[in-house]
């Protein structure tokens, strides 16, 4: 007698792969995730960018908000930052430390001033006192301390401070009555020639080995407030792959820009010459 099999019970070969297809499907997606990943990085940095670039519309608002209601003035160059711990009892630090930007403008955009942050806790890359894209390296390789005592990813133009001050006799440390300009500031902002040349707020330098327009070892990136062109960062693509920065100018705009340094400058630049129009707004 014949046994009859079920042919129920067989395995199926008809819809498998060969080793031959599966292999040409994996290197597919392979080709396809090697195609996808940098279209995806370019997307993270490009969101990146433009967060950046909208916080420092949003330090524009502060800082118009601020001088519409101090007599045009805008708030100090500098900070706490370099007064260390200790407030300094000379009204010229006081001018540091009370009137900084970092302390004046926060408010403005309902953030917490510098001043309300202690040490190992100042603010980070999702805040606004910093330009996501910018990151720290090790702490070796800078002259002070970032995470115990803060840094800055953004700086103010430090070439603003050409207004006489408002320190003595104007100044309230000195005159009981609040004298004439209560405030320390050094920049009449309605004085302004070209305010839509004049860089206010930039993209500042973090890591120290492209300090100088990346001609030079910079430790104290990051360190300042207020800084000059050497400290300005190229973290930006635009293009095919070229770096740059965002700056806010005077006018509260915002632009990408390839570099700050003009090519007739020396590499040991510290402050640019005063007929620039970019850093001197007089």
């Amino acid at each position: 007698m014949t046994k009859v099999v079920s042919t129920s019970l067989r395995p199926s070969l008809a819809g498998a792969f060969s080793l031959i297809e599966l292999l040409v499907v994996i290197a597919i997606i392979s080709l396809l995730i090697g195609i996808l990943i940098p279209s995806l990085n370019i997307c993270k940095s490009l969101a990146r960018q433009t967060v950046c670039q909208s916080r420092l519309r949003q330090w524009g608002m502060a800082f118009g908000s601020y001088a519409s209601g101090n007599e045009s003035y805008y708030p100090h160059i500098d900070g706490r930052d370099r007064c260390g711990d200790m407030e300094p009892a000379d009204p010229a630090g006081q001018a540091d430390w009370n009137y900084g930007w970092m302390d004046l403008l926060p408010p403005y955009m309902g953030e917490r001033p510098w001043r309300d942050f202690e040490k190992y806790e100042f603010p980070g890359a999702k805040t606004i006192y910093h330009c996501p894209s910018a990151k720290l390296v090790g702490e070796d390789d800078y002259d002070y301390r970032p995470r115990r005592n803060g840094f800055f990813s953004y700086a103010m133009n430090s070439c603003l401070e050409l207004d006489a001050n408002c320190w003595p006799p104007y100044h309230p440390y000195s005159d009981p009555d609040g004298g004439r300009n209560n405030m320390a500031s050094f920049l009449k902002s309605t004085r302004i020639k070209q305010p839509s040349q004049v860089i206010l707020l930039f993209d500042q330098l973090l890591d120290p080995q492209f300090g100088y327009n990346g001609k030079k070892v910079n430790r104290s990136a990051g360190e300042y407030s207020g800084a000059y062109p050497r400290e300005f960062a190229a973290r930006h693509k635009k293009g095919k792959g070229k770096l740059g920065g965002s700056i806010l100018y005077a006018d509260y705009h915002v632009e990408w820009t390839k570099s700050v340094w003009k090519e007739d400058w020396p590499e040991d630049l510290e402050v640019p010459p005063s007929s620039d129009s970019n850093w001197f707004p007089y």
